[in-house]
């Protein structure tokens, strides 16, 4: 309802609430950046203020636009939020590991609330959290008012005794050995000056031992700077949380000092949105062009040997600036539909924080590659397979903290999540530390489904496909984590769809490496023309790694394969008229593809090459028209239908159905 009690107009309420999320999702996206870095002020007098105001920012800014929708449930617990923000901000109270759970669960809560509102579903209940964070914020204002009205001893201790309680690490170095400062040391001072509540070696980053106490007692600062000088750090800690060595540490992502002025806006205002619908319109658009240059080019072609040939110069000039200024306008247009992969990675130190949470295992996040960029298209696409992966390293890969141990593990799992350009490729790997895969039992169950086994030993590429199998799981009840059976199937469909390639590296013991390969783009691509058995093929050519010339009787027959050498090793040769049945050339010199690296390296022989060309790709959705190596079609601008290969499935499904090759006829039959 508007001011005057009119019902506001549909269509323009419509377009407000489309405002009002992505506002959410900017808002969310910063708060949950900004929670991951107050882990380390947890029982510290001094809370990073920047960080505070920023988040108070958030949440203010989350309750006044949700109020103006009427979204009454997000209001109310931004508010409560809110709440929470300002006791810490007003000072005399320290951040306890209670309040910032309820930073996160309610932060958690306020986004299923707004995810419920936008898919016009019941939101979920606010109470609980709501009542939580309330009575978090009246503990910490009466635990301000008693220290207000006690106030400690001058020489910061906490209580009338001067007694407190401190994390105290002591990192020893071989300068530190030679003047006799050891560990036992270090133990007995702390023994001497009051109570070791707890102490436990680890491993730092760096790979060096460092030993961590919490210790009761009283430091005065010149005790504090003697400690120090002998590589003791002293941290002051919370009462309430003394002691408490959660298992689901995460490195917080770094934040630039630079961007965390309270009054900078949001969305700067040279920033426009644009509704992804309308850029495809834009790419469509620009698609057209490109197939329209192209049959001029044709036309061009068949007139050339009619004109005069200034003219014929002129007219070329005209058509290179054009292919010039087209190329131009397509890699703009590319680039605004550019985003950082970093929006997937957001969340997966949500993730990974309630898995380790959940499992009672202590794993590290780390995030590289955040700001590598990717179609818009492609990235709403990868959230759920990438998210499927980080909970697979957590459930499956990531052993207990008494398993790593015993193995000689550090207690804490580290999870990689990276991402990286290299051409037209973007990479991405979730690579953890854990158990990796055990290809032995993967058989073993593969056996009990009566799933089909590849021919030979089980490699990486084996084992890949199995546990992508439909109904494959090593478990035999699902649990939050991963569901039975219906995950790794999903993600691989997925990277499928996109034109994208998967692969799996692992070590029992030593951990797991997912793989995904994933074109920039999928709307317009550079491709190779190639000809076989009469029939046109587009090839992507960032999909090829090299093209060779081979002649056929150099064709090595090894039983039903044909391989050629190269480099020093075979290689498998299939030719694409056998693949699809098309009619066998008599050129004795043809062309070969080679895709994929290592034991996963295939050439595709096709009679020759006729030129390279920018391909408008046009996907099939049609599930009965869509076979496998087919990535979809496009014109060449003759109006013919061309269809487009993707070399890595084809080389893919070849490893694991070798059969497929003679199904059509050829030498080995």
């Amino acid at each position: 309802m508007s001011q005057e009690g009119a019902p506001l107009d549909e269509v323009s309420f419509s377009d407000f609430l489309d405002d009002y999320f992505a506002e959410c999702d900017e808002h969310l996206i910063g708060v949950r950046r900004l929670l991951l870095s107050l882990e380390s002020s947890i029982g510290r007098d001094a809370i990073d203020r920047p960080v505070l105001d920023d988040l108070f920012r958030h949440f203010h800014s989350l309750k006044g636009i949700s109020g103006m929708v009427e979204v009454r449930g997000a209001e109310e617990l931004a508010h409560r939020l809110e709440d929470y923000l300002r006791a810490l901000r007003s000072g005399g109270r320290a951040l306890t590991r209670d309040g910032l759970e309820a930073l996160f669960d309610g932060t958690q809560t306020l986004e299923q609330v707004i995810a419920a509102r936008r898919a016009s579903i019941p939101a979920p209940p606010i109470d609980a959290i709501a009542d939580r964070i309330a009575r978090i914020v009246g503990a910490a204002a009466m635990a301000s008012g008693a220290a207000a009205l006690s106030p400690a001893p001058a020489g910061g201790s906490a209580s009338p005794t001067g007694s407190r309680r401190w994390q105290i690490t002591f990192t020893p170095s071989q300068e530190l050995v030679a003047r006799g400062i050891r560990v036992d040391v270090i133990r007995q001072r702390l023994s001497s000056a009051g109570e070791i509540v707890s102490a436990s070696p680890r491993v730092t980053s760096g790979g060096a031992v460092a030993f961590d106490f919490v210790f009761a007692g009283a430091i005065d600062a010149a005790t504090a700077v003697s400690w120090e000088r002998d590589g003791v750090t002293i941290e002051a800690i919370d009462d309430a949380v003394a002691g408490e060595l959660l298992p689901d540490a995460i490195d917080p992502a770094p934040i630039d000092p630079a961007g965390r002025s309270s009054d900078r806006p949001v969305a700067p205002s040279h920033v426009v949105r644009v509704d992804l619908t309308r850029l495809d319109d834009l790419m469509r658009n620009v698609g057209d062009l490109v197939i329209s240059r192209a049959r001029l080019g044709d036309t061009l072609a068949r007139v050339e040997q009619r004109l005069a040939a200034a003219d014929w110069r002129a007219i070329q000039e005209n058509a290179v600036t054009i292919d010039r200024q087209l190329r131009t306008l397509r890699e703009g247009i590319m680039r605004v539909r550019l985003v950082p992969v970093g929006e997937i990675f957001r969340r997966m130190p949500f993730v990974v924080r309630d898995l380790a949470r959940e499992t009672g295992k202590r794993v590290r996040l780390e995030l590289k590659g955040q700001a590598t960029e990717i179609d818009k298209f492609l990235i709403e696409r990868m959230m759920d397979p990438v998210l499927h992966l980080v909970r697979n390293a957590v459930s499956h890969g990531i052993e207990t903290a008494a398993e790593r141990i015993a193995a000689g593990k550090r207690p804490e799992g580290t999870i990689v999540l990276s991402a990286a350009t290299a051409g037209d490729i973007v990479r991405i790997e979730i690579a953890d530390d854990g158990r990796g895969v055990d290809a032995a039992a993967v058989v073993a169950r593969a056996h009990a489904a009566g799933l089909p086994m590849p021919p030979g030993p089980p490699d990486a590429a084996t084992v890949l496909s199995l546990i992508c199998a439909p109904g494959f799981s090593t478990r035999d009840e699902s649990d939050r984590a991963s569901g039975r059976g219906v995950g790794m199937s999903v993600v691989k469909s997925a990277v499928d769809e996109l034109s994208g390639a998967m692969a799996l590296e692992t070590e029992p013991g030593a951990g797991t490496r997912f793989i995904l390969d994933l074109p920039v783009t999928l709307a317009i691509t550079d491709a190779l023309i190639a000809k076989a058995g009469g029939e046109t093929f587009a090839v992507p050519q960032n999909a090829v790694r090299e093209v060779i010339e081979i002649t056929v009787g150099a064709l090595l027959q090894v039983e039903r394969n044909e391989m050629i050498p190269y480099r020093g090793a075979a290689l498998p040769v299939v030719r694409l008229t056998r693949l699809f049945g098309l009619a066998e050339s008599t050129r004795e010199r043809q062309h070969l593809f080679v895709v994929g690296t290592g034991a996963s390296a295939l050439g595709i022989a096709v009679d020759r090459i006729i030129g390279q060309r920018e391909v408008v790709v046009r996907t099939i959705t049609d599930p009965l028209a869509r076979v496998d190596g087919i990535s979809g079609a496009t014109d060449l601008g003759d109006g013919h239908v061309v269809l487009i290969l993707d070399p890595a499935v084809l080389a893919r499904t070849l490893r694991e159905r070798p059969d497929r090759i003679y199904a059509a006829g050829g030498t080995g039959r």
